[in-house]
């Protein structure tokens, strides 16, 4: 059964109480015939509130500017390239100050630079929904973010490491004893995946519903999608959803041969060219993004400006193994549900905001996937802008479509210069194009098979 009927089958749906029986084969039908059948009754979810935090600018204005400008913001790093990595450029946010938003400042000792660039874009959120400002009930107010399994400053554990070498080598049987004697007490809350919902939750005081996803690239989407759910169920008038990550850590390029990357070492700025024919690789970025859902009468009901509504979403998968190509029959199915929910037809699609990481494979199995299911929809890539933000990049990337329903433009493809025949899609290029239907379809796909899309529209 499709998992956006079976996540109903909970004691709350519609904002009513219902206890639901265990599923029987015999009656199944009539539980997906009920749903199917008050799908008009789900309340509808809209989007309040935007932050972003990115290599090409840090606020929503700063962001929209670069994208319009064609800034890069894909560089050579300098701390990669004195220790000798392959691999020395990616996207890395610049100027990031967080003392006028981490609250406690307290908190700080033990927020990763991934919860700190996750608090603030939910922070920027939250300021620019005004929710607080119009008093949520806090136990109706939650959040769902993604983020990555976050990996460790070396600098932090490398004392510990090295009080375990005995005569050259690793012993880890003394590890649990003179580990604990080398690190900080609280070290490993710095790097727990759920702790950016948790600070988040506790400066908002969202009360709420709570919940992390770790699923790499479809982490932030996926975060969104339960989001709407949990409001559509009932269980909470105003969520935040987002996704943080960071890739910029030598942690990360340790295993650089397990990423397809692109090895345009002398030319960082050009070097993300998403259904480009001289694509060679992805790049490796950070960022983090962040919305702030809300039913819409309750948004009415206190004046909130509408930035987006969400009409339908998909959440699919295929299985893949590791430096195999991927088929696309996921992402297929993805967005051929999404519309569905959505009630809209392929012509109804305004823009496809893509996944595009800006490797061979993996972008001719989207833009086959788009071709077949929506045709010569104009087609926008952001990653081409400053690369691939692991759990950060599927909000950052909606931000994009969010502000193109506001400024009445689509934001163009960095760095597509030369068409693909194995991508048979309109890539928009150079400038900006006008927005002439104001929806879009984003879209993520995970390596391992996983693929979201989500439908948006304007208000």
């Amino acid at each position: 059964m499709d998992s956006r009927y079976a996540s109903f089958t909970t004691k709350t749906i519609f904002g009513k109480e219902r206890n639901w029986r265990p599923l029987k084969k015999n009656h199944l039908w009539r539980q997906v015939w009920y749903i199917r059948h008050h799908m008009d009754s789900w309340p509808e979810v809209v989007i309040t509130g935007l932050g972003v935090v990115s290599p090409i600018g840090i606020g929503c204005r700063a962001f929209w500017e670069s994208l319009c400008a064609g800034r890069s913001g894909i560089c050579r790093i300098d701390a990669l390239k004195e220790q000798h990595w392959g691999s020395s450029i990616g996207g890395i946010v610049r100027d990031f100050d967080t003392k006028d938003r981490i609250r406690p400042r307290k908190a700080l000792k033990v927020m990763s630079r991934d919860i700190q660039m996750g608090f603030v874009a939910a922070d920027m959120a939250v300021e620019t929904s005004g929710v607080t400002a119009s008093g949520v009930d806090p136990d109706r107010f939650g959040i769902v973010f993604g983020a990555d399994l976050i990996p460790c400053e070396l600098e932090e554990i490398a004392g510990a490491i090295r009080s375990c070498i005995v005569d050259g080598h690793f012993d880890f049987s003394l590890w649990g004893e003179r580990a604990l004697s080398e690190l900080y007490p609280l070290w490993l809350l710095k790097y727990l995946p759920n702790m950016p919902a948790c600070h988040i939750g506790i400066a908002h005081e969202a009360r709420g519903p709570s919940n992390t996803l770790t699923l790499a690239e479809v982490s932030g989407l996926a975060s969104l999608v339960e989001a709407v759910r949990v409001i559509q169920r009932g269980e909470a008038d105003v969520m935040i959803a987002g996704g943080t990550g960071s890739r910029i850590n030598p942690s990360i390029w340790v295993r650089e041969g397990a990423y397809d990357l692109s090895r345009r070492y002398d030319d960082p700025a050009s070097a993300c060219r998403p259904f480009d024919a001289l694509r060679d690789g992805m790049i490796h970025g950070e960022g983090a993004g962040a919305v702030v859902l809300e039913r819409r009468d309750h948004a009415l009901a206190r004046g909130a400006k509408i930035m987006a509504r969400v009409l339908g979403f998909a959440c699919t998968f295929e299985p893949r193994q590791l430096h195999r190509p991927v088929q696309g029959a996921a992402i297929r199915q993805a967005i051929r549900s999404s519309l569905q929910m959505a009630g809209l037809t392929p012509r109804e699609v305004g823009h496809v905001n893509a996944h595009g990481v800006s490797t061979i494979e993996d972008d001719i199995a989207e833009a086959t996937a788009i071709r077949h299911e929506l045709g010569d929809v104009p087609v926008t890539a952001p990653k081409s802008f400053f690369g691939n933000l692991a759990a950060g990049t599927g909000i950052v990337e909606m931000a994009a479509s969010i502000l193109a329903f506001a400024e009445q433009a689509i934001p163009f493809t960095l760095n597509y210069e030369l068409p693909d025949p194995r991508c048979p899609i309109d890539v928009i290029a150079g400038r900006t194009r006008p927005l002439k239907i104001p929806t879009a379809v984003i879209l993520n796909h995970s390596r391992i098979g996983q693929a979201v899309s989500v439908v948006l529209a304007a208000e």
